[in-house]
C-alpha cells in the first residue's frame, strides 16, 4: 500500500505531521483519526493525489486549509434540488451542533443525530454532503465552505479558528450566539416596518380605486350641471382622466424607474452614491450609521472572540456590513493596524465610527477584553436602534392616516362645490 503523508492537529490543538500507509487518502485520514488526531492534510508520500489540499499560513500562526485551483473552479454543491436552507434552519442546525460537541460527541456522530431529527430535506441533504467529507478526512471549516450560500465566510473561518485552536465547541456556541442575534434583529426590522408597510398600501390601493373608478362615475353628473367646474374639480377630473388613460404608461414608468434605479445602484459607484445618501440622510442617517455600526462592532467582536486574527476579521467584518462607505473605512483600518496603530486609534483616524465605538475599542484595548467590549458595543447601538425605530414607526400611522384624509377631504371637496355653485345658480 502507499504510503501518505499528514498532517494534523492534537486535543491541545497544535500541529503534528507523520506518515503512514492506506488504499486511499480516505483510508489514510481515518487512520490519523484513529492516532487522536484531527486530520488536517493528507497526501501521496510520491507526489501524487494531486486533489489533495495545500495549507497556507494566515495571519497570526493559524492555518486554513486552501481546496487547489481545479476545485476552486469546480461548481460548489448545492442542497437538494438546488434550494436554499432558510436562515431560520441554518441557526438551528449551528446551536444543534455546538450543543452536540460541547457535550463531547465527535463531528461524525453529531452530523449522524442532526442528519436523523432534520426535517428540511435540503438541509439534510446537506449535512449528509458535509458528513461525507469530514468522514474522508476533510476539516469540518473546508466542508462549509462548499455552500457558501449557507454558509459565508465569517462562519467557515471562525469554525476553522476553533478547529485550530481545539475550541471548536466554544467558538461554535459563540457563533450560534451571532446568528441568533442576527435573526432578533432581522425580526424586529421587519416587525416594525410590516405594520407601515400594509398601511401605506392600502392607503395607496384605495386612492387608486377612487381616482380609477368612483371618480369617473361622477363626471356625467358634473357635466349636467353645466356650470363651470372649480378649480379643485378640474384638477381631479383631469388626473383621474389621465390615470384612467395612462395607467399602462404610469405602470410602465414606474417599474423603468425602479429598474433603472437598481441596476445603477448594482454598479460600484451607483452604490457608493447610495450608501452615503443613506448615511446623510435626516433623522435616518444617524439611525442607518448605528444598524452599520451595531452589525460592524458584532461581527468583529465575534471573530475575534472565536480566535480568528485581527486583520482577517477587520476584512470579514468590513465585507459584512452592507455599505460600500463604512466598508472602506474598516479597509483604511486593517492598514493601519497592519502597520502597528491601535485599533482605537485607525477608527479615531478613518472618521467614519462612532465615538461610542471608538472609545469602547480603546477601553477593549487597555483591558485586554475587546472582543467582550464589542459585542457589548453592538447591544448598546442596537438597544438604540430598536427605541428609534419605535419612534419612527409610531410616526408613520399618524402621517399615513393624516395623508389619507387630506386626500380624502380634497375628493369631497371637489365633489360638493360644483353642488354647491349649481344650488347658488338656481336660486
Amino acid at each position: 500500500m502507499p504510503d501518505f503523508k499528514y498532517i494534523a492537529l492534537d486535543r491541545a490543538g497544535k500541529q503534528v505531521t507523520g506518515t503512514l500507509d492506506g488504499r486511499d487518502r480516505q483510508e489514510a485520514a481515518v487512520k490519523v483519526r484513529a492516532l487522536g488526531y484531527f486530520p488536517v492534510e493528507v497526501t501521496a508520500a510520491n507526489g501524487a493525489g494531486g486533489n489533495g489540499r495545500r495549507v497556507v499560513a494566515i495571519s497570526g500562526g493559524l492555518v486554513r486549509p486552501v481546496i487547489d485551483s481545479a476545485a476552486r473552479g469546480a461548481e460548489a454543491p448545492r442542497a437538494a434540488g438546488g434550494k436554499r436552507v432558510p436562515r431560520v434552519q441554518i441557526l438551528l442546525f449551528t446551536r444543534e451542533l455546538a450543543d452536540l460537541i460541547d457535550a463531547g460527541l465527535p463531528i461524525d456522530r453529531a452530523l449522524s443525530v442532526l442528519t436523523e431529527q432534520c426535517d428540511n430535506e435540503a438541509l439534510r441533504a446537506m449535512v449528509r454532503s458535509i458528513q461525507g467529507d469530514v468522514r474522508a478526512g476533510q476539516p469540518l471549516s473546508d466542508a462549509l465552505r462548499k455552500f457558501p450560500r449557507e454558509f459565508p465566510v465569517l462562519y467557515a473561518n471562525m469554525i476553522h479558528a476553533g478547529e485550530v485552536s481545539g475550541q471548536l465547541a466554544s467558538v461554535m456556541t459563540r457563533l450560534a450566539e451571532f446568528l441568533e442575534k442576527e435573526q432578533v434583529r432581522r425580526s424586529q426590522i421587519i416587525a416594525a416596518l410590516t405594520y407601515p408597510m400594509v398601511l401605506i398600501s392600502v392607503a395607496v390601493v384605495a386612492v387608486t380605486f377612487l381616482l380609477t373608478f368612483v371618480i369617473p362615475k361622477l363626471k356625467s353628473v358634473f357635466d349636467d350641471l353645466g356650470a363651470a367646474l372649480p378649480l379643485p374639480t378640474q384638477v381631479l377630473l383631469a388626473v383621474s382622466s389621465f390615470i384612467g388613460a395612462w395607467w399602462w404608461a404610469v405602470a410602465l414608468g414606474v417599474a423603468g424607474m425602479v429598474w433603472l434605479l437598481r441596476a445603477w445602484i448594482a454598479t460600484p459607484a451607483g452604490r457608493r452614491a447610495y450608501d452615503s445618501l443613506r448615511l446623510r440622510l435626516p433623522l435616518l442617517g444617524l439611525l442607518t450609521q448605528k444598524m452599520v455600526m451595531a452589525r460592524f462592532v458584532r461581527t468583529l467582536g465575534t471573530l475575534l472572540g472565536g480566535g480568528v486574527p485581527i486583520l482577517d476579521s477587520l476584512e470579514i467584518s468590513g465585507s459584512a456590513v452592507g455599505n460600500a462607505i463604512t466598508a472602506d473605512a474598516v479597509g483604511d483600518v486593517r492598514d493601519r493596524v497592519r502597520q502597528g496603530e491601535t485599533l482605537s486609534g485607525s477608527m479615531e483616524h478613518a472618521g467614519a465610527f462612532l465615538p461610542l465605538v471608538i472609545h469602547m475599542a480603546a477601553v477593549g484595548e487597555e483591558t485586554g477584553r475587546l472582543p467582550g467590549m464589542l459585542v457589548r458595543t453592538a447591544d448598546t447601538l442596537d438597544f438604540e436602534v430598536d427605541n428609534a425605530m419605535r419612534r419612527l414607526t409610531s410616526l408613520v400611522e399618524p402621517l399615513v392616516v393624516l395623508l389619507m384624509g387630506g386626500f380624502v377631504g380634497f375628493v369631497v371637496l371637489s365633489i360638493l362645490l360644483p353642488i354647491f355653485e349649481a344650488n347658488t345658480v338656481v336660486r
